[in-house]
């Protein structure tokens, strides 16, 4: 089976929803998959991913969920340590079934889940790991590019320099602070060779998946706090993968080689905006080392991951980023969503989705897909957190479409 010509046709506006490969698959010891650092880093409260929604075993459960939703595309990862073990034929499969279902594949090699061999030989501080992601996304291209609609080679390297490295809230757990940098500038060398080698391999689309936040000063005198702070989130790898540079605040704190921001500024057919909530920040307190305070922003209402709702937010960034880069490439939302209990009523989720679609059209984007498409492993928070338009019992594995799944489905068929 391979890709339709027209599949997804460029000037339809791609609905989807997102997931990944560790929040998701279940499946860990499965066809001899090596262990990845997430598979090391210490459980909340005693829950892991070892099952997680057993999308291993039920994927085709799941793409037939995704055939009534109705969605044009699905985003999903590859898992880098089920690759090395030599298990490609599960995404055989997944891609075989998405394409019966006209629904486009969408690719992420890279959704955090580093194979904890790699990691234990310096991870993302190696410049080394740069080159064996590459080797990986040669091995995953050639197998898949004729059947896979776009490809995102690293989603959001940010969260793993900012939460894995320098904070130690992600796997490998390190707390680094400004000593994590050189893990961003090889993500970027990472993205820019995994982008030839989809080219080689005859990829059709290639593009990224980083995520930004609109930093809000908390007073006039707070303006260079933001600044700061948007350079580390938002700038440090935008501005490497589409302008072969780095913020002038940031450059010398980076192991840069003569030819590396080519590489890194490989050119991209899309840019993936994942979107959560604005950042307010203000001047650093005495004995901060950092450069910048967090604030909380109480005027809003607030997820139950506790994330303030701000939909103007998405818009503000996106008008930010083409106001940065002139020849910005098509953008897609490629993560929007929120976590609420379980046992609402689910009309918060809906007002959310509605409202943030709203603004992602008045941004002019090409496509909006959901995070996510069930629940599953939040990371560091377990299975407190529920994304999903599809509640999943986790002691049954049921899957039940919530009231956000059917109003997704009335606003995709609109």
């Amino acid at each position: 089976m391979t890709l339709p010509d027209h599949f997804p046709s460029p000037d339809d506006f791609l609905w989807g929803v997102s997931t990944s490969a560790f929040q998701i698959e279940g499946a860990l010891t499965a066809a001899g998959r090596q262990p990845s650092a997430w598979d090391a880093f210490p459980a909340f409260e005693g829950q892991d991913a070892s099952v997680a929604c057993d999308h291993y075993h039920r994927y085709r459960e799941d793409v037939a969920l995704m055939r009534s939703l109705g969605v044009g595309a699905y985003r999903f990862s590859v898992s880098w340590p089920r690759v090395l073990a030599g298990d490609l034929a599960f995404y055989d499969r997944l891609v075989d079934e998405l394409l019966a279902s006209d629904i486009a594949p969408v690719v992420t090699l890279y959704h955090w889940d580093t194979p904890l061999a790699l990691e234990e030989a310096g991870g993302w501080l190696a410049r080394d790991t740069a080159h064996r992601f590459a080797d990986y996304a040669a091995t995953v291209a050639e197998r898949l590019a004729d059947r896979v609609a776009m490809w995102i080679p690293i989603n959001e390297p940010a969260m793993v320099t900012l939460l894995g490295y320098a904070i130690g809230q992600h796997a490998p757990g390190k707390t680094l602070l400004y000593d994590a940098l050189p893990t961003a500038h090889h993500l970027n060398l990472a993205h820019g060779l995994a982008v030839q080698a989809l080219r080689a391999a005859g990829a059709r689309a290639v593009g990224t998946a980083n995520n930004h936040t609109p930093a809000w000063p908390a007073s006039p005198s707070d303006v260079e706090a933001a600044a700061a702070y948007s350079d580390l989130h938002n700038w440090l790898y935008a501005d490497a993968q589409l302008a072969g540079r780095y913020p002038d605040s940031l450059a010398d704190r980076l192991p840069i080689v003569d030819g590396d921001l080519a590489i890194a500024s490989e050119r991209l057919d899309f840019y993936g905006v994942n979107y959560y909530n604005p950042t307010r920040l203000r001047s650093p307190s005495e004995g901060n080392p950092l450069p910048f305070e967090l604030v909380d922003i109480d005027e809003y209402p607030k997820t139950g991951f506790g994330w303030p709702v701000v939909p103007s937010g998405l818009s503000e960034m996106i008008t930010s980023l083409r106001d940065r880069y002139v020849d910005l490439p098509p953008v897609y939302v490629t993560e929007s969503g929120c976590s609420y209990p379980h046992s609402q009523d689910d009309t918060e989720r809906i007002e959310y989705l509605d409202r943030h679609i709203e603004e992602a059209l008045k941004a002019d984007v090409r496509g909006y897909f959901v995070w996510s498409l069930m629940d599953n492993f939040e990371w560091d928070s377990g299975y407190s957190q529920r994304f999903g338009l599809v509640h999943v019992d986790y002691a049954t594995q049921r899957r039940t479409p919530r009231a956000s799944f059917e109003w997704y489905r009335d606003r995709i068929r609109r």
